[in-house]
Formats: structure tokens, sequence, C-alpha cells
């Protein structure tokens, strides 16, 4: 069965290149050429993976993921932009995109992304957490904390805790892996999904970010480290 593809992209050649390419490859694939046609056919059908440039008519394209991540589609959507600045790709990536390209880019590395995201999206369909506490149906349980996939609410003894799209992800990453140990690197290639420019230290930035509203106030905590190794989400234990 084909994977399906959306283009949302108002520069025409660029659209029409990335379509021959991707259809040569295999992929069935729809083109948008405006923000809001293209958030109607993200929200109107099931597509494997959606390309989306950021400055597009009629509606940007972060507001256009924003919206789509706002319905608790977790469809994997690469950003397409010929901004390269550090405020554009944190931005687009807090809001819940899973890779970045600038322009103009090689069509090879695109399709590698490609690749890369739809695997990583099978593995993540197919993974199920282990141990006594673990997954029932769409939520994650573990020592008083409940994570809803489909819903992406999360809740510590019943108090709802309010997460951004990477935290959430993050969390999930290691809570769906109960006592496992994952490297900075295994972290950084499952849930950012890219060579992220720079080093590792985002993952330690956002573990800080996921401690202050999962653990603290709590006495027994959940998301410890090994020195020198990486983290893991287990079991509350007190310090």
């Amino acid at each position: 069965m084909k994977h399906s593809i959306l283009v949302i992209e108002d520069e025409i050649k660029i659209a029409r290149v990335l379509q021959l390419e991707l259809e040569h490859e295999g992929y069935s694939v729809h083109c948008a050429k405006n923000g809001r046609d293209g958030l109607d056919a993200a929200l109107e059908q099931n597509w494997d993976l959606i390309l989306l440039d950021i400055m597009l008519p009629k509606l940007n394209g972060l507001e256009v993921l924003r919206r789509i991540r706002q319905q608790g589609i977790q469809i994997p959507i690469i950003l397409l932009t010929a901004r390269d600045t550090v405020p554009d790709r944190v931005s687009g990536l807090d809001q819940g995109a899973n890779d970045y390209m600038t322009k103009p880019f090689a069509i090879e590395e695109l399709l590698a992304r490609v690749r890369n995201l739809l695997r990583m999206s099978a593995i993540s369909l197919q993974t199920q957490p282990t141990g006594s506490e673990g997954a029932h149906g769409d939520e994650i349980h573990i020592d008083g904390l409940s994570m809803n996939i489909r819903t992406r609410q999360v809740k510590r003894e019943s108090q709802a805790i309010e997460l951004t799209t990477k935290e959430f992800d993050l969390l999930y990453y290691l809570a769906s892996r109960p006592g496992e140990v994952m490297s900075r690197e295994q972290i950084l290639s499952q849930v950012w999904g890219y060579e992220f420019i720079g080093d590792t230290n985002v993952v330690d930035v956002y573990i800080r970010y996921l401690r202050q509203k999962i653990d603290q106030g709590f006495p027994n905590k959940l998301i410890h480290t090994l020195r020198g190794v990486g983290y893991l989400v287990k079991d509350g234990e007190t310090p």
C-alpha cells in the first residue's frame, strides 16, 4: 500500500518537482497551493506525512501546523522554508513539527528524511509499553502519572499538567519504555527526528522542563538520570 503525502506549497515549480520526485519514489501525492486549502486537506483525509511550507498565502504554515496539532493529529510534518534562523526553527519545532528543511535543499536529503519519518512513525505505532505499569488502550499509567495518547492530556495524581508538543513527545518516548535507559542520542533521534544543529544539550533542557512539571512538588520522582548514560522513567522513588 502506498504512503500518502500532502504537499502544502504555493510555489508551483517547487510543488511540481516535489510531486514528481515523491511519485517516482512510489508515494501517493496531493498538492495544496495555500494554507487554507492545505489545512482543509490535512483535516479531511488521513495522510502518512505532510510537507508544509511556512510562507503561505491565506494562512501561514506555522498557523496550519498549530491548528493540525490542536486537533490531536500527530501526522509527521516537515517544514519547508527559505528562512533559516534559530527562532524560526525553534518556533516550528515547539509547535509540533518533526523536521525542518531550508530552501534550497537537495531532493535526495528530503527523500531520506521522508523515509526516516515514515519509518519512525511505523515503529511508534507498533511500540507498546512493557511491565506491570504501562499502556491501557490509549493511555499510559505509571505510579500516579497518566497520559492519554489520543487527547494528549497528562495528569499526575489527578492534577492536570500542561505540556508543549515536544515535552509530551519526550515524556511519551520515555514513559512507553519504563525502566529502560535511553541515551541522549537515542532521544534526539526518536523525539526530534533529525540531526539537531548543535549538540544534545537540548535533551537536557527539555528533561529539566519535564521535571519541573512532572516531578516538582511530588515526593516520588519518575524521571531519573543514569549519569553518563542517559534518562529513564520508572516507578517513583523518594530520593
